[in-house]
């Protein structure tokens, strides 16, 4: 019989579990934004490339059943962090070379598949080690140390390149010094994990190579075959329309020079101000949300929540009309966007548990988030081009229409009354 986990046993692999899966990502899709910004690519390269970066995130699923199916997800998890951290290496080794965008850009793709296999499998040991209720309450957790690994990187990294920038007198030198110290990190990480990470019996070792391919499709026909499986879908796609947009876009905003609409700040003040306080903002509304819906349920919080995601958006049109030259104040605003968006992105996470719920918890799961990373990667790609063509006022208006088909689909979906709220003694 197999031990229940209690809440001190949780704490003791969750958070760096989450940690340890949101630092690659934040890396490849967010420091790899801002390096480029700082080495003077264009905002139209470097949209259109780092958005290409999702795809290893799109097309997961195709190889989630591997995971599901072979091997434990525990060996999985050390191992790939491992190799993340390899990466990183590599990363730092190209950036003072002659090709630095290209070969760099490569290390980012070997990076990127070796996260977007990492998610598989700590998603689905996240589910299978928890029950159901516990992975509620755990929700805003796991989200909770996801955004201090953004905090982490995005904030104190960016902050330690400006620093290092402002020391050597080379960008190149900085970041490739930022990267050799996250390698070192996050190979501790994985030693950590190769120890902490607990054995739950449901963790099994994988079927027959000869059983494989039949599995292999029956996992997809299954998820297929849900009821409502477009409304599914469309949510997973449009629910973060407007983000997948913002998001790429928002920082070379703040590092553009007032001249271009942009707010002209130095890297070490994006650190603070977007990669510290505002995703410490993020991290806050991020725990609340999943409180919130442990409390009463996902269906009940579903549109304060979508509410409190999408309007403060706002925030950032607000910016490009006034242009402060304040960085408390500008700081201020991202806060307020954050943190609504922290408390909305909760509701994602749990409407992803409630859909993959069923006999492969694991693959489903990654499927959701591979529509997601579809959903993220497709505007994406277009909008760095889209901001060239409207300037940045006009695009932070775009934005704000562009919330309108996540709360389409959200009037759509269908919840059942108590999902993901905790059960009363």
């Amino acid at each position: 019989m197999e031990h229940k986990p209690t809440n001190a046993s949780l704490w003791r692999w969750i958070p760096t579990l989450y940690f340890g899966q949101g630092l690659p990502y934040v890396v490849v899709m967010t420091l790899s934004v801002i390096m480029y910004k700082n080495l003077g690519i264009s905002n139209t390269e470097i949209a259109l490339y780092t958005s290409w970066l999702y795809l290893p995130w799109v097309i997961k699923p195709l190889w989630s059943p591997l995971i599901e199916l072979f091997s434990r997800k525990r060996v999985w998890i050390f191992a790939l962090q491992f190799f993340v951290g390899a990466a990183l290496a590599l990363v730092a080794l190209t950036i003072p070379g002659p090709k630095a965008f290209q070969m760099s850009l490569a290390m980012f793709w070997l990076m990127a598949f070796a996260s977007a296999s990492h998610d598989i499998a700590a998603d689905g040991f996240y589910m299978l080690a928890l029950p159901q209720h516990s992975q509620a309450a755990f929700v805003g957790v796991r989200s909770t140390f996801y955004r201090l690994a953004n905090i982490g990187g995005q904030g104190g990294l960016v902050y330690l390149a400006g620093e290092l920038q402002e020391r050597t007198g080379s960008m190149q030198t900085a970041w490739s010094m930022v990267f050799f110290l996250m390698a070192v990190l996050f190979s501790l990480l994985a030693i950590y994990h190769l120890f902490m990470l607990p054995k739950p019996v449901s963790d099994i070792s994988g079927r027959k190579a000869a059983s494989l391919g039949r599995e292999f499709i029956a996992v997809f026909a299954e998820f297929f075959r849900k009821p409502g499986i477009l409304v599914i879908v469309g949510f997973l796609l449009l629910y973060r329309f407007p983000e997948a947009q913002l998001l790429k876009l928002a920082t070379p905003f703040l590092l553009d020079p007032l001249s271009a609409g942009g707010l002209g700040l130095s890297t070490k003040q994006v650190g603070i101000a977007y990669g510290t306080v505002g995703l410490t903002a993020l991290t806050i509304g991020g725990l609340i949300g999943g409180w919130l819906i442990s409390r009463f349920g996902l269906k009940r919080m579903l549109w304060p929540l979508l509410l409190l995601m999408h309007v403060p958006n706002a925030a950032f049109l607000l910016l490009a009309w006034a242009l402060p030259g304040n960085l408390a104040l500008i700081s201020s605003a991202l806060a307020v966007e954050q943190f609504g968006y922290g408390m909305g992105f909760s509701v994602y996470l749990m409407y992803m548990i409630l859909v993959a719920d069923g006999k492969h918890k694991t693959a489903h799961y990654a499927i959701c988030t591979g529509f997601m990373a579809l959903g993220m990667m497709l505007p994406g790609m277009w909008s760095g081009w889209l901001q060239a063509q409207l300037g940045y006022l006009w695009f932070f208006i775009w934005v704000l229409i562009a919330t309108l088909p996540s709360f389409v689909m959200a009037a759509l979906i269908r919840i059942p009354e108590e999902f993901g709220k905790k059960a009363k003694a």
